[in-house]
């Protein structure tokens, strides 16, 4: 029908009609006596005029914004094939189905593409109306702030098609872990990313140690990932995650005409800064006091590194990071 550009179809299987198709033969031979299918557009507006459903109007040309649309079909078994005046009560419904339906498939694409992009729970308050520009409330949140280690050397060195497809791999890894305990990951930045385990109305404790195995997680992954990106000749990278635990500002940020749902603060701040001591610390996963005071005892074991300073943080900070 799309091919053809029509909106209707009816062929009778009792009188071997619509030869061209297998799923009439299927059909037929299942004891159908009749099928038929309606293309209803979306737009009340191009329904046009009713149809007589005795008329055979496979042949009617229409335009391709006609076809933006849902189809539907039926089938019958009914002898002598379908009923004009029933079927004609089924056409005149479909524009009101055709509506209904549409409306329900543009909510679920704009949860599935609000999700994708922002978070499932970002995404989620967006799609409710939380899009004013300083919407925004303080949360306290477990802040996962992880980064790769050598991909500013590999952009030096690689075409750009290339970085991009490695990229994906090494994100999607750092990706997994987070997702897979409930963490929500709130954007991709160049080659990092920042999610937080939000810690409302649960266990705190709990959420930390669920951070925790995520980070366990990652660590144990990178090794065996690495090796068989180098067993295919491909480039490997290590990373660097900082856990940290505050309480941040958590909504819309940004310009009049372009915002950012995300969470901002002290503790971010603080968070990318424990971040950057990774690899001065030759360590993996960095874990901060704050953090630890909240997870408590807990499997994962955590080793204390001392205290550091941090870049526009007054006092030194005690870090940790997981054990062996």
């Amino acid at each position: 029908m799309r091919t053809r550009r029509v909106l209707e179809l009816r062929r009778r299987l009792d009188l071997e009609e619509g030869q061209e198709f297998p799923l009439l033969a299927e059909l037929r031979a299942e004891g159908s006596t009749e099928y038929g299918a309606c293309l209803v557009p979306y737009d009340p507006e191009e329904f046009g005029p009713p149809i007589d459903p005795a008329e055979q109007v496979d042949e009617r040309p229409v335009s391709l914004r006609e076809l933006n649309g849902i189809f539907f079909s039926c089938t019958t078994d009914r002898p002598g094939g379908f009923d004009d005046d029933q079927l004609g009560q089924v056409l005149g419904i479909l524009p009101y189905l055709a509506l209904a339906m549409k409306s329900r498939l543009t909510y679920d694409v704009a949860t599935t593409v609000l999700g994708t992009y922002l978070g499932d729970d970002a995404g989620h308050r967006v799609l409710t109306g939380a899009i004013q520009r300083g919407s925004a409330e303080v949360i306290r949140a477990v802040i996962w702030f992880c980064d790769l280690r050598g991909f500013t050397q590999l952009t030096d060195s690689l075409p750009r098609g290339l970085l991009i497809e490695i990229l994906d791999d090494y994100l999607e890894a750092m990706a997994g872990p987070v997702h897979e305990n409930e963490g929500q990951i709130l954007k991709f930045m160049g080659d990092g990313l920042l999610a937080i385990f939000a810690l409302t109305n649960r266990d705190e404790a709990a959420v930390c140690q669920s951070a925790l195995k995520a980070a366990a997680q990652l660590r144990d992954l990178f090794p065996r990932f690495n090796a068989e990106r180098q067993e295919a000749g491909k480039p490997v990278m290590d990373f660097g995650l900082a856990l940290h635990l505050g309480k941040v500002l958590y909504g819309n940020i940004g310009a009049s005409d372009r915002l950012d749902f995300t969470v901002v603060g002290p503790a971010v701040n603080e968070a990318s800064r424990i971040q950057s001591l990774c690899r001065t610390l030759r360590r993996e996963v960095l874990i901060s006091s704050s953090f630890r005071a909240v997870a408590k005892d807990g499997s994962p074991a955590l080793d204390s590194l001392g205290s550091h300073s941090l870049r526009g943080v007054r006092q030194p900070q005690e870090l940790f990071t997981l054990g062996a």
